[in-house]
């Protein structure tokens, strides 16, 4: 296991392709879960449980049922099922964050409210294992980069929803560009500021 090549996916995944600011994916949870630091944490941490668990079952099922059917007998190679199945996972596994949080921590499972079955089909959880399969990573990289793509995710939520918070709280801006529009351009200004990551990279 190459930890040098491990380390390089967990820091693009986190900051130089962070899945928000980099690849523009998962943007609904972002914007409609990032008014109070206290319920983008529990989005962000959300997000990360699933895109870590799915990684790693997503590629388990891609390797053994998909791609490698005749492990388990003959069988046409079925690798077009791949989004399908991916989604019927990722379902699956927020069907089980969903329960867990509303018998465990009511008070952030209302918080989040409909943007936690949202997780289904956030585009970020389906792109962090379909990008697993286009770059080909073994099962250990794969759960890496779930992991700290979901990781990239609560930073980039954590951050966002931090100024948010000062900007509700101290500043005054022009009528039109109060709630949303100021929102839209504060998360341009962070895009801009993670540009400042890109061509980073391990040696």
């Amino acid at each position: 296991m190459d930890v040098t090549q491990l380390f390089s996916i967990a820091l693009g995944a986190i900051l130089v392709n962070n899945f928000i600011f980099a690849q523009f994916l998962g943007i609904c949870p972002f914007m409609g879960v990032s008014k109070k630091v206290d319920t983008a944490l529990g989005m962000g941490l959300a997000v990360t449980f699933v895109m870590g668990l799915a990684s790693a079952v997503c590629w388990v099922i891609n390797e053994y049922l998909l791609v490698n059917p005749a492990i388990f007998g003959s069988g046409p190679n079925l690798a077009f099922m791949q989004t399908i199945a991916f989604i019927l996972v990722i379902a699956a596994l927020v069907q089980f964050v969903e329960m867990f949080l509303k018998k465990n921590v009511p008070s952030l499972y209302q918080a989040l409210g409909i943007y936690l079955p949202l997780i289904t089909t956030n585009c970020a959880v389906l792109g962090v294992v379909l990008l697993n399969v286009q770059n080909n990573y073994n099962f250990i990289e794969s759960v890496v980069y779930g992991i700290t793509g979901g990781l990239g995710f609560l930073l980039a939520i954590f951050l966002f929803a931090s100024v948010r918070e000062r900007l509700d709280a101290t500043m005054e801006c022009p009528k039109a560009f109060e709630g949303f529009p100021i929102a839209l351009v504060t998360a341009g200004l962070i895009a801009l500021a993670f540009m400042g990551f890109s061509g980073l990279s391990v040696f």
